[in-house]
């Protein structure tokens, strides 16, 4: 019989199992149809509510004959809700099983602890009436004893009488203590059900919510979190509590258990809690009972308590390990960031505090406390009774600033940091900004170091009159030059910039009021005056002043001393001016000049050379950098270089560490050599003077072999020399020319100074003996600007020619006012054969027999 095929919403019927193998029972096999699917609902379990077939039509699926027929369904247009959407992976139907089966389990788990709860009280119950029946009992027999020994004379009447309650307590004492008793057990279930509730609660509404709202419990669990970990004494609270709720529950329930009063119960439980061992000596099932569920209570709360201890003294432990403990000081020197020129200022800073029996020198930078520590413990010099103390953080946030006491300070230097010039000056900018902002106010100045003079406007606007720069680049390149021209004062500026000799001091002496400049000269004899402070100018210095001037009140008078303490002023002596030699006419002869490397100031040091030297000069530059670079980077800077007058640039392409290039130059015919540390290699200090020192040492052996024979002073055998003719002829060509070599790292110092071969720059010592300067008396930053600037008075060493004759026989006292009818100020000399100069020499009063050769130290007014 074939089989039609009905639309997609149409089902078949066929006969059950039990027809087909018995067709001799034709009315069991009518019983109930077997369904299968057409092929639209193949896929689809059964439906929810499937349409009861129509009665007219169908017969349990076969007509009274047995033979199977097709019954048609009417099928509906519109599609069920359980049926739509075949691509969903989980139907409606399936959540609402899964929350049954959700709410029956959470059922079955409250009905389990609510009957635990409910037998455990009807223990307890039990057990009192147990427990107050024994008790009552034991009263009767007392009683009953008490009666048997009483005496003979007691009337029948007495016996009779109800007997005595002596010890018991009353139905009313009873019923306290069930009721004692029940309300701790109460207490104690109360947080299980609530617990259990809030679970419920949680889950129902998850299966529930369609949302992405947080359940109950986490809200919960996130307040909680929230709570302990913004209230820094939550958790020692919340253990307080735990530990005093526990003792009054305890003390409730021994109160129900056993006969004594209530507050030596409370006094019981907190025995238990603190000591677990003192329930030994409970008797009785309730009272050991409850005194074992104290103890182990207890034992849970100081565990936590020694967690909580213990988590408390490891973190204080930390903090001090990684300086975030506050600084509680005052009148101490704050130093911001970290450089490699730390160690060099921390030395000037320790030396500076040593008349006052030492100071406080606080560091703060973005590192390690403990890797600062042994940074500083590693260099090599006494702090002479100074602590250092280092603390992690940013001064960019006003919190860590705080924690340094910096409105207390009484200085803040900030240091710049190592790499690029841009980016540590806007650094520098921001931290200034911070220290502007700190409401309570700063005590002290701000001596912030710079990389680029072009960033100076910038700080000085935001910092206004609490900031003084150092623009350290800018400093070190005008100091070469002046040394490059004058060897020798590279020496001569670490004696006046550290405090290690002599430096610049200024105070106010009421008892010269009214005096000459020329007078107040010579009336220091630990001191040499340089300048004078000028009150009514609003305390502008003036540096090298006119003889003439007299001092108004309120001046103060600029010296340079060994330290602030060790000079006064004295009576005037009888010096003896005497007359100058012939008028010296200062030769200016063209000069030629090679920079060795580039700086990102070279156009600020070929200005200078501009307006030192003499016509028809030649600047040499020999550098990697490509010629048409150069020339956008000295333009880019402000340079002309068709306005140049007294220089012309003669451009060299090349490596200064290599031999063949260096000897494609005439090294011999140089007046003045300069290394730089070249831009591409300052970020290293040791790789800057590795390639300083080797540049120096190709140099001057190109320079010796290039000597002619007289010159040398000796033969030369193949070129073939012993060490000490090497270092000879070495030394014979440093005499011919001058070279500077700029120096980062004060450590290469010793090896330059051994050599004798070349003079030297200090530069990152020099700026930090700078920057102590003026953190120490910020009004120095004024004198050490106009030395440093094209304008003005600068120092100078002159020849002995300059002011006596040869074997003439002066005391320090004369050679000063001789000095002064060229308007210079001598302050030091270096006799011929001596290797450094004396600056602020003793017993300026005494004669000495002079040399021609000999030199002598002025500031003089720049020629």
């Amino acid at each position: 019989m074939s089989l039609e095929w009905s639309s997609a919403g149409r089902d078949w019927f066929f006969p059950s199992p039990s027809f087909t193998r018995s067709s001799s029972h034709s009315s069991v096999s009518t019983q109930y149809p077997r369904r299968f699917l057409s092929k639209h609902r193949l896929s689809r379990p059964y439906p929810l509510n499937p349409p009861s077939p129509p009665t007219s039509n169908i017969r349990n699926g076969f007509n009274r004959s047995g033979i199977r027929r097709r019954v048609e369904f009417p099928v509906s247009n519109e599609k069920p809700e359980a049926l739509d959407g075949l691509s969903k992976a989980q139907p409606p139907y399936k959540l609402s099983d899964e929350k049954q089966l959700i709410d029956s389990s959470i059922r079955w788990q409250i009905a389990i602890l609510m009957l635990a709860i409910i037998f455990s009280l009807l223990l307890v119950f039990r057990n009192i009436h147990l427990q107050s029946q024994v008790n009552q009992l034991q009263s009767e027999i007392l009683n009953l004893n008490h009666r048997l020994n009483a005496d003979n004379k007691v009337d029948t009447l007495d016996l009779m009488s109800p007997p005595a309650q002596d010890g018991d307590p009353c139905p009313s004492g009873k019923f306290k203590r069930n009721v004692a008793l029940f309300f701790s057990l109460t207490l104690l279930f109360i947080p299980l059900v609530i617990f259990k509730y809030i679970d419920y609660v949680s889950k129902s509404r998850v299966s529930e919510n369609t949302s992405e709202e947080a359940s109950l419990n986490k809200r919960i669990a996130y307040r909680v979190d929230v709570f302990l970990s913004v209230h820094p004494y939550a958790k020692p609270l919340v253990l307080l509590v735990a530990t005093l709720l526990l003792i009054f529950l305890g003390g409730l329930a021994l109160f129900g258990v056993t006969a004594e009063d209530l507050a030596h119960c409370l006094w019981l439980s907190w025995t238990y809690v603190a000591d677990s061992g003192n329930h030994a000596s409970s008797e009785g099932i309730g009272p050991r009972l409850v005194a074992v569920s104290i103890s182990f209570g207890g034992m849970l709360i100081f565990a936590m308590m020694l967690g909580l201890v213990s988590d408390t003294i490891s973190e204080k432990f930390d903090s001090l390990r990684k300086g975030k403990s506050e600084v509680v000081e005052r009148n101490h020197t704050l130093i911001l960031g970290w450089s490699d020129k730390l160690g060099s200022l921390l030395n000037q800073l320790s030396m500076a505090n040593e008349s006052l029996g030492g100071g406080t020198v606080v560091v703060m930078a973005e590192q390690d406390k403990e890797e600062m520590e042994l940074d500083i413990a590693k260099m090599e010099f006494d702090f002479k009774g100074t602590s250092v103390i280092c603390r992690s953080g940013s001064p960019l946030i006003l919190a860590d600033l705080k924690k340094v006491s910096v409105s207390k300070a009484r200085a803040i230097i900030v240091l710049a940091e190592d790499g690029n010039a841009d980016q540590s000056d806007a650094r520098a900018l921001r931290t200034v900004l911070s220290l502007t902002g700190v409401k309570e106010g700063l005590r002290g100045h701000i001596v912030v170091e710079l990389s680029d003079l072009d960033n100076e406007v910038l700080v000085k606007l935001v910092g206004g009159d609490l900031v003084e720069t150092v623009v350290a680049h800018d400093v070190i390149g005008r100091l070469m030059i002046q040394c490059a021209r004058q060897p020798g004062l590279a020496q001569i500026w670490e004696d006046i910039l550290g405090f290690e000799n002599c430096e610049f001091y200024i105070k106010r002496w009421p008892q010269l009021d009214g005096m000459l400049f020329e007078d107040v000269l010579i009336s220091f004899p630990d001191a040499i005056p340089c300048g004078i402070k000028v009150a009514l100018h609003g305390g502008r210095i003036i540096l090298n002043p006119d003889d003439s001037y007299v001092l108004q009140e309120g001046d103060e008078v600029l010296v340079i001393a060994e330290d602030d303490d060790t000079y006064a002023p004295a009576s005037l002596p009888m010096v003896w001016r005497g007359s100058l030699p012939k008028d010296f006419v200062y030769p200016e002869s063209p000069e030629r000049i090679l920079f060795c490397g580039w700086r990102r100031d070279m156009e600020d040091m070929i200005m200078v050379l501009e307006a030192s030297l003499a016509p028809n000069s030649e600047l040499w530059m020999f550098n990697d950098v490509p010629e048409k670079e150069r020339e956008k980077k000295l333009t880019d800077g402000g340079l002309d270089i068709n306005r140049l007058v007294n220089i012309s640039l003669v451009n060299r392409e090349g490596n200064a560490v290599i031999r063949r290039h260096l000897e494609s130059l005439p090294l011999e015919s140089f007046d003045s050599i300069l290394i730089l540390a070249d831009e591409s290699v300052e970020d290293s200090a040791i790789q800057a003077d590795s390639r300083s020192l080797a540049t120096l040492l190709l140099i001057r052996d190109i320079q010796a072999r290039r000597l002619p024979y007289e010159a040398m002073g000796g033969s030369v055998h193949g070129g073939s020399f012993s060490k000490g003719s090497w270092m000879g002829q070495m030394k014979q060509a440093s005499d011919r020319s001058v070279i500077i070599s700029e120096i980062l790292d004060p450590r290469t110092k010793n090896l330059l100074s051994m050599s004798k071969i070349s003079d030297y720059v200090l530069s990152n010592e020099l700026v930090s003996m700078a920057l102590a300067m003026v953190a120490e008396d910020r009004q120095i930053n004024g004198v050490l600007e106009e030395l440093f600037a094209e304008e003005g008075n600068e120092m100078h060493i002159r020849q002995a020619d300059f002011y006596l004759f040869e074997g003439e026989e002066l005391s320090f006292y004369e050679i000063m006012l001789r000095a002064r009818q060229r308007r210079d100020i001598v302050i030091g000399f270096r006799f011929a054969n001596a290797e450094r100069a004396v600056i602020n020499p003793p017993a300026k009063n005494v004669r000495r027999r002079w040399s021609l050769k000999d030199v002598f130290v002025v500031i003089a007014e720049k020629e």
